[in-house]
């Protein structure tokens, strides 16, 4: 049974960090891409950050220079650097794998920024 397990998500003011992590299992670990996605209230889903099982990065140009994606494949986990956070990063942050058509997401995580 594949899970997605994320964790790290608060609140914290403008300016401050968090670091989120998700821990994954059922899956082979190594093969598949994974990315952080966020849904605030009356938008879209959409992609934050990603990583290739290559470790190859993309970020949302939103986030550029303020988060880092990055994983350990011997801890089957990514986890999600958040420095500098504004209040328009507030969202639910959902952990996702994709392997060809495969995929699977997580249950989200609240991430809540004052200002």
């Amino acid at each position: 049974q594949v899970q997605l397990v994320e964790s790290g998500g608060g609140l914290v003011q403008a300016g401050g960090s968090l670091r989120l992590s998700c821990a994954a299992s059922g899956i082979a670990f190594s093969i598949v891409a994974m990315g952080w996605y966020r849904q605030a209230p009356g938008k879209q889903r959409e992609l934050v950050a990603g990583v290739t099982s290559g470790g190859n990065t993309n970020y949302a140009d939103s986030v550029k220079g303020r988060f880092t994606i990055s994983r350990d494949n011997a801890k089957n986990t990514v986890y999600l650097e958040m420095n500098n956070l504004k209040p328009e990063d507030t969202a639910v942050y959902y952990c996702n794998a994709q392997y060809i058509t495969w995929e699977h997401w997580g249950q989200g995580t609240q991430v809540t920024v004052s200002s």
